[in-house]
């Protein structure tokens, strides 16, 4: 005669509830903290590039007159302007301020970038874009100059 030992079933019941758990947990993120990680990571992305442009000047125009072939606009001018608006556009959402304005700034750098440059490149400009459009959409959050800002004004000071 064998014995049976009868093992522990996990029933429906416990897996539903680790995963009600779970959700749960990742549901008590503050929007803050993704608003703050959004902010940074695009704003480091758009910065590293602008020094690269600065770095290397004399490269910086030979890409924007032989390789980018923007319609419309002389590379020696598209090529300030983009650096431009990524240091601008990266010192707004790193900082907080003004950062739908940054966001809207580097949304229109990615949308020239994804039309006329890279349009191969879809996966990382998605990426940006949505961080972009998380920040135009919900503003940069409580760790902001933005939110100190608005406190300021709603004061009445």
């Amino acid at each position: 005669m064998s014995v049976t030992r009868e093992m522990p079933s996990t029933s429906g019941r416990s897996l539903t509830a680790a995963y009600r758990r779970a959700l749960n947990l990742a549901g008590s993120i503050p929007l803050s903290l993704v608003q703050l990680a959004a902010r940074v990571a695009v704003a480091h992305v758009f910065w590293q590039s602008a020094q690269t442009k600065l770095a290397s000047w004399p490269v910086t125009l030979q890409l924007f007159a032989f390789e980018y072939n923007l319609p419309l606009i002389d590379p020696a001018l598209a090529a300030p302007l983009a650096t431009a608006a990524e240091i601008i556009g990266a010192a707004l959402l790193f900082l907080g301020l003004f950062s739908r304005l940054g966001a809207l700034m580097l949304l229109g750098v990615v949308a020239v970038i994804q039309i006329f440059v890279y349009p191969g490149h879809w996966g990382e400009h998605l990426m940006w874009s949505s961080l972009l459009l998380l920040i135009l959409a919900r503003g940069a959050g409580v760790v902001s100059l933005d939110y100190l800002v608005d406190g300021y004004f709603r004061r009445g000071a």
